[in-house]
């Protein structure tokens, strides 16, 4: 690596290591001090509390603090003590005396104790007198603290002459109540629009939203959306402008997130967003439960995101968990139980269906399809889907220790049968304060077990075209089955049945920051996170198996393990002086990720299914089988960042914030391993000026503006830009097959960064006491120096293709979001919410000096007939997705497929010269309108989604209408119109290109919140979910809702795991 050196890395790392473990031992080691005081022997005679006192300040050189004026009058009788701490002596001679002491920093301090008494009081909001729950009370100057229930009310213990409550709730100005002798308190809290949603974290720090200079999106938990979710992003799902979040029903899916459009060639974790959890950059999202995220904010503009530099082209999520508060102590218990069905089937023909078509077109099965039976293989090869889910968190603490957890467990049973997912998270987390709050310090550890079940992804195509006029099984008890058949003939009971494939995954996840405070203005922290992910995978395929027919049965096994750690070192300096406000950043970053390190093997020929895969020793393999070792291969990554920030406010109204990175990375080339991310921003407060002083129902209206620069190193292989060798081919010698070594990758010294630049200009506005709040944004996103592998002589060359920065890419946009509470009154609340966004994607160019190709061919489908026609181009002037297809013409007089050729005129035998440019799959906008009530104690949510402007390649349908074949598979309803004589039927073409615009009614939940007298229970709430209960659409497809990731986006092609219709009953406690 060019950064460094190795040594120089090691040693850099181990002294910063060296440090963060000399805070921790520091602190242990004076914690252990202060409460280490051990008196050995010590008798006190009858008399004065303060000689008793002070002879155990002379025995146990503790240090004692107290009034002696106080304590002139008071007495202890004769007493001894042996072995026992200093804590413990001074509670058994200040009995009963009406002291109590408290220690700070290893100084005991005697006091008066305070006469308290339970405390009651209510709190409500001024406007509508409506009654306030989760407000955080608190006594001041104490560690005593509550929250409201559902009723707005609370209990807390307090001296009711002169102890003061303090009252806090997002959305609420901060109120206080002086005990005047009241034992039982209203408090009514002033709504406060520019406090709305204000806490907003961004990068290595959080800010309020008014001050933000940058395009972010926060999302509380309130405001997520309700079903079953194994992943965090689901939360988010129509709910951020901008950002197109697709997943198919799978539970072990992993969603396809898009912000602000594609921006690169590359697949995968390349073109999603980066993710910070807590502050640690790069954590797996698995280790978080959607039900311990407190909050979602979504960095989307180069000038917020530029902090992370070389990995946020794809913007930024930073995801929160709840941490508990001081005061407050909290155990909370939140569950669900859901069914979930198919929502939609591809109508296929009945058997009699079938055979009547068959005969209107004097045809009939091939006898050996013909049983008379009347199979619904989508019936038989799919279920009703039980999920359960529960989360116990807790949490509580004092003004120097705060501690918090949580278990969750996620069961979730796919629709397919043998699909299925269940999962076990448990994390905790320990901060505590030392030093008069100097050092703090904070522990935590993240653990995830998951258990995948993943049905063979033949299954979705056979349960379709498999023919059901056959039975299930023939009657010596087999599969019925062809596999002589050229396209296959795989019975998908069979493949539900015989095969296997589990994956088990652990995933551990240590933080440990420590923040010390220099100055009052100057804060150093310093965090280490050690990450640590294993994976293992079981796939046996048994000795019935049509995967692997006579082979006696099959077992793949491997076992890997990636990790990565993390260390960030930085600076926070933060003033105020006059006018001006000042707040600076400056850090370092490394990072190191090993991945791949483990191994693979298979195994055939085995006499008994009984032990499946798990003894591979008991398999007999054929002479000449070789193992399947995979293509894993161990590698190591490394980062080395400095990064700086400058946030500078005047009179609090004119912002302006720089900031810059450099990331040096061991993937890319020799010659371009650095790269540097500037970016600039600005912002004005115009309702704070003068001349908006009598304009009082603008709360808040404030212009944005900003550009910067980011990278995209997401998704790299660290070998990416390296001479490699690799397996090469097989070759037969001396009856024996021999693997051969060869190049397979040039080296490309000169490959670097994909970078992205974007503008953004935004308003903010906030009207009517915050009644309605809009923000609008239109942004300029340009990437260049685009990866994609281009053709090069060889020789020169060992190999005849090369990965090189060569294209750009360009996304504009505008987005809208708008907030509205129509009504609010002391009994209902409504609060709508709506957000819309257009995006318009384009390749700008596709060539340089050194290269230079016209288009790029993706998406080779297949097909009967179409081996090698390839659906979609990459082309300067269209989008990521283009689709370039034959032109339908509809049928001739003897009911056969037309196409139009490229010179105009009809055919019935098209090219791939005859191709036409037929849409985009890019969708031009995308929606979420979301709407909730309160009544009392009943609550409600409505969620509506969708896009509008995209096309949809229907493969599936395609493949499936084929009616040259309906004597031996099943054909969909669309095959009754077609003349049996067709073979060009199921030829991809604008056919199949449909309308992918859809509305969705994705989410309703009415709540029920118990009134629970007493003390010990603050919330009981019962609810209600249904999720995916309408769609309007023109697709004729399973669901419209297709994968837009990759460089393929829009294609259904035989392989899409139906989405689910859910229904789920929850229950929400706190206690």
């Amino acid at each position: 690596m060019n950064v460094r050196s190795t040594h120089l890395r090691t040693s850099v790392f181990g002294k910063q290591i060296c440090l963060v473990l000399l805070l921790l031992s520091l602190y242990g080691s004076i914690s252990a001090q202060q409460k280490s005081a051990v008196v050995q022997e010590l008798h006190v005679s009858a008399g004065p509390l303060t000689s008793a006192l002070g002879l155990l300040r002379q025995q146990s050189g503790a240090n004692i603090m107290y009034d002696a004026n106080l304590l002139k009058l008071l007495t202890v009788k004769a007493q001894d003590f042996r072995g026992q701490s200093v804590e413990e002596v001074l509670r058994h001679l200040l009995k009963g005396s009406g002291f109590s002491f408290s220690t700070t920093e290893g100084v005991f301090i005697i006091k008066k104790e305070k006469a308290t008494v339970p405390v009651t009081g209510t709190v409500t909001d001024e406007e509508t007198g409506a009654r306030l729950p989760g407000v955080s009370v608190l006594v001041k100057g104490n560690t005593q603290g509550s929250i409201t229930n559902g009723d707005g009310a609370f209990t807390l213990q307090a001296d009711p002459h002169g102890d003061t409550l303090l009252f806090s709730s997002l959305g609420y100005k901060a109120g206080r109540q002086v005990l005047n002798g009241q034992q039982q308190v209203t408090i009514r809290l002033k709504s406060d629009a520019s406090m709305l949603n204000s806490v907003v974290v961004v990068g290595y720090g959080q800010t309020t939203k008014g001050d933000l200079t940058g395009a972010v999106s926060h999302v509380s938990s309130e405001n997520f959306n309700t079903g079953v979710f194994s992943s965090p992003e689901q939360l988010l799902q129509g709910k951020v402008p901008g950002l197109n979040v697709t997943r198919s029903g799978d539970p072990n899916a992993t969603p396809a997130v898009i912000l602000r459009g594609p921006s690169t060639f590359r697949e995968g974790e390349a073109q999603q967003p980066f993710y910070v959890i807590d502050g640690v950059p790069g954590a797996n999202i698995q280790l978080v439960s959607p039900a311990d995220i407190l909050s979602m904010d979504v960095l989307k503009d180069a000038a917020s995101t530029a902090i992370y530099g070389a990995r946020a082209a794809n913007g930024v999520i930073m995801i929160t968990t709840r941490r508990a508060k001081q005061g407050q102590s909290w155990i909370s218990y939140n569950a669900y139980a859901a069914s979930e069905r198919i929502s939609n089937k591809i109508d296929m023909l009945s058997a009699n269906e079938l055979r009547q078509y068959l005969k209107d077109n004097n045809k009939s099965l091939t006898p050996a399809y013909e049983d008379n039976a009347n199979t619904d293989w989508q019936k038989e090869v799919t279920r009703n889907g039980m999920s359960q889910s529960h989360n116990l968190s807790f949490g509580g603490g004092n003004e120097k220790t705060l501690f918090d957890g949580s278990i969750n467990y996620l069961q979730n049973n796919g629709i397919i049968k043998t699909s299925s997912l269940e999962r076990l998270n448990v994390r905790a987390n320990l901060e505590q304060r030392a030093f008069n709050d100097v050092l703090k310090i904070n522990l935590s550890i993240s653990n995830s077990l998951s258990t995948q079940n993943r049905a063979p992804e033949q299954v979705y195509l056979n349960m379709l075209n498999y023919i059901p006029t056959v039975n299930i099984f023939n009657p010596d008890g087999t599969y019925k089955e062809d596999l002589s058949r050229s396209r296959g003939y795989l019975n998908p009971v069979s493949l539900i049945d015989n095969n296997s494939d589990r994956t088990k995954e652990k995933i551990m996840l240590g933080n440990a920051r420590a923040e010390l405070k220099l100055l009052p203005e100057l804060r150093y922290t310093m965090s280490l996170s050690l990450q640590d992910q294993q994976i293992n995978r079981d796939i046996y395929n048994n000795r019935a198996s049509s995967l692997s027919p006579n082979t006696n049965g099959q077992a793949t096994r491997s076992a890997f393990t990636n990790s990565r750690k993390v260390l960030e070192s930085y600076f926070n300096y933060d003033k105020t002086f006059g006018k001006h406000d000042l707040r600076l950043l400056a850090g370092y970053s490394w990072q190191e990720d090993r991945t791949g390190d483990g191994f693979q093997t298979s195994q055939q020929g085995f006499v008994s299914d009984v032990t499946g895969g798990n003894n591979l020793n008991l398999g007999g393999a054929k002479d000449g089988y070789l193992p399947n070792y995979g293509t894993t291969r161990i590698q190591t990554l490394r980062f080395i960042s400095f990064y700086g920030r400058v946030n500078y406010l005047y009179e609090d109204k004119y912002l302006l914030q720089v900031s810059v990175r450099r990331d040096g990375s061991s993937a890319f080339g020799i010659n371009n391993r650095w790269g540097t991310f500037p970016a600039v921003s600005g912002a004005w407060k115009i309702s704070k000026e003068k001349f908006m002083d009598n304009v009082r129902w603008i709360e808040e209206l404030k212009l944005r503006a900003g550009y910067g620069v980011t990278g995209n190193s997401l998704g790299f292989d660290p070998l990416i830009a390296k001479f490699r060798n690799d397996i090469f081919g097989k070759f037969y010698s001396d009856g024996r097959i021999i693997s051969s070594i060869g190049p397979v990758q040039n080296d490309n010294p000169n490959l670097k960064w994909e970078r992205t630049g974007m503008a953004n200009i935004g308003i903010d506005l906030t009207v009517w006491k915050g009644r309605l709040s809009v923000t609008a944004d239109y942004y300029d996103k340009r990437t260049t120096d685009l990866i994609y592998s281009y053709e090069v002589p060889s020789p020169p060359y060992f190999v005849p293709n090369m990965l090189a920065n060569v294209g750009a890419m360009s996304n504009k946009g505008i987005e809208l979001q708008v907030n509205v509470v129509p009504v609010k009154t002391a009994n209902f609340t409504w609060n709508t919410s709506a957000n819309i966004a257009h995006n318009k994607n384009r390749v700008v160019s596709l060539s340089n000096d050194m290269f230079s190709v016209k288009y790029i061919e993706t998406a080779d489908l297949g097909g009967k007939g179409q081996s090698g026609n390839k659906s979609q181009l990459i082309q300067a002037g269209y989008a990521l997705g283009a689709f370039y297809l034959w032109q339908y013409e509809g049928k001739d007089k003897d009911g056969n497929s037309t196409f139009r050729s490229a010179n105009g005129g009809i055919t019935k035998e098209p090219s791939s010269t005859d191709r036409y440019y037929s849409g985009d799959a890019q969708p031009a906008i995308i929606y979420g309108w979301s709407n909730s009530f309160t009544f009392r104690q009943f609550d409600a949510s409505i969620f509506i989604r969708g896009v509008s402007g995209n096309k949809i390649l229907n493969a599936t349908l395609a493949n499936l209408n084929n009616p040259a074949e309906a004597t031996g598979y099943d054909m969909p309803r669309i095959t009754l119109g077609e003349a049996v004589t067709d073979a060009k039927a199921p030829y991809i073409s604008t056919r199949y290109l449909e309308n992918g615009s859809y509305l969705r009614l994705d989410n309703v939940t009415i709540g029920y919140t118990i009134p629970v007298p007493g003390k010990y229970v603050r919330k009981l709430r019962v609810y209600a979910t249904g999720n995916n209960l309408a769609l309007i659409t023109k697709y004729k497809g399973i669901d419209p809702e297709i994968n837009m990731g990759g460089l393929t986006p829009g294609i259904d092609n035989n392989n899409f795991y139906p989405k689910t219709r859910s229904f789920l009953f929850g229950l929400n406690a706190t206690f």
